[in-house]
């Protein structure tokens, strides 16, 4: 299994955006979103360590943990840090996922179509970040299969 964590507010993926080069039409990836794949990326070096890219179907679990708005009272704050009150503000579950798979693409695994089994959970906490953990996942049997035995 590796195991690591993307410090800092957690981002999403933004949306690709259109440019005009002269006369052709051009999609790039936002600065925010090429910084935030780079964090995610030197983050998982450090945690494969040398180690050869996973092959095969993949498990990832991310908890994603953004700070508690300031502006909350005292009460409301400690709510939230105890789970009582969860996170229903940007980023977006989905889009953090999508740029943790793409940032980790060429660096834990080949491709994030490796990808079969997916866990995410958004909370607050008193240290932001993203923690993240991916781990080859063995073949089971179709449920069909199962059964009729």
């Amino acid at each position: 299994m590796i195991r690591f964590v993307v410090p800092g507010e957690p981002q999403g993926k933004g949306r690709a955006r259109v440019g005009r080069i002269g006369q052709h039409v051009r999609m790039f990836t936002p600065a925010k979103t090429a910084a935030y794949e780079g964090l995610v990326a030197h983050a998982a070096q450090s945690a494969m360590s040398g180690r050869a890219l996973l092959v095969g179907a993949c498990r990832i679990d991310l908890d994603v943990v953004c700070t508690v708005p300031a502006s909350w009272s005292k009460r409301k704050q400690s709510e939230a840090l105890h789970g009582l009150i969860r996170p229903t503000k940007k980023p977006d579950a989905d889009n953090v996922l999508k740029a943790v798979c793409d940032g980790i693409n060429g660096v834990v695994w080949a491709d994030d179509t490796q990808a079969v089994d997916v866990t995410l959970r958004k909370r607050y906490g008193p240290v932001p970040g993203v923690w993240v953990f991916v781990a080859e996942v063995q073949a089971f049997p179709l449920l069909q299969e199962v059964e009729a035995a």
